[in-house]
């Protein structure tokens, strides 16, 4: 057991090392991570698409077009890792990238037909996932409320 001297100084007992990996918070998250995306995967991979994918379309479904700017930001991702994963997007023909005629420089991200399609089957991936983690609405919702501060925090 080791003592910890709180901020207004008195000492309180701690009964784990508050540097043991287990401990940390960022270690679960970073596991967890990790294991979401592996259950995501064979839900996914039916509608053809990643994780990294179903976020941007998923995005995309509830706005577009949106340059890749904004879903960039919206993604938390930089452009230029979000940039290929849209030209993959494209190339499987959910998407369409143009250059704004109002302003060359930038990129508009859009659905084709067949994106606005696909979301009519992805439906279900919030289903199949309740059923593969035995988690309820209330429960992924407050587990999602719960990460919000380190959601949020960025550089």
């Amino acid at each position: 057991m080791i003592s910890v001297r709180t901020i207004s100084g008195s000492i309180n007992p701690v009964t784990d090392d508050l540097l043991k990996l287990d401990n940390q918070v960022c270690f679960a998250i970073v596991t967890a991570a990790r294991n979401v995306v592996s259950i995501y995967r064979p839900v996914l991979a039916p509608l053809g698409l990643t994780h990294p994918q179903y976020l941007v379309m998923l995005a995309l479904w509830e706005r577009s077009p949106r340059s890749l700017t904004e879903l960039a930001a919206e993604l938390a991702m930089e452009p230029a890792t979000l940039s290929p994963l849209v030209k993959r997007l494209e190339a499987q023909g959910l998407v369409e990238r143009r250059r704004r005629a109002s302003d060359e420089r930038v990129l508009d991200i859009s659905l084709t037909a067949e994106g606005t399609a696909l979301r009519a089957r992805a439906e279900r991936v919030p289903e199949q996932i309740m059923a593969i983690t035995g988690l309820d609405v209330d429960q992924l919702t407050a587990l999602r409320d719960a990460l919000a501060p380190f959601a949020g925090a960025r550089d």
